[in-house]
């Protein structure tokens, strides 16, 4: 599986570079998420750009690590629907809703950017 690792201080993001996400690649995202998430990221990007294709057990991985970060106080954010199909899926099994999804991985970034630092100021409230 070519899956590229982009590793920083508030974020992680994992950009698959397969054009199928598909029972063949699933488990082994599967995997990739529980790993990461057992190395402590907070926040993990998922970047789709290079897919072209998802079928279920593909939805299935994506739908993991939504579960994974949204059992902590991080986030789990996918980005890069720029395909037709993939995008079309997505919002066909309603997962737009359920999903945090950005344009791009940029996006994303500056999205966690702002909950860390309002999750700061809120905490600096408190005190």
């Amino acid at each position: 599986m070519k899956l590229t690792v982009e590793k920083k201080q508030n974020y992680t993001v994992l950009a698959l570079g397969e054009k199928n996400l598909n029972s063949t690649l699933a488990p082994g995202l599967k995997s990739e998420f529980i790993i990461k998430r057992n190395e402590g990221v907070k926040n993990l990007i998922l970047d789709l750009s290079s897919v072209t294709f998802v079928d279920s057990s593909g939805l299935s991985a994506i739908l993991t690590a939504h579960r994974l970060w949204g059992m902590g106080d991080g986030q789990f954010i996918l980005t890069g629907l720029v395909n037709e199909n993939v995008e079309k899926l997505i919002k066909i099994s309603r997962l737009d809703s359920v999903f945090s999804i950005t344009e791009n991985v940029e996006d994303a970034i500056a999205r966690i950017e702002v909950d860390e630092l309002e999750q700061k100021l809120n905490s600096d409230k408190e005190e």
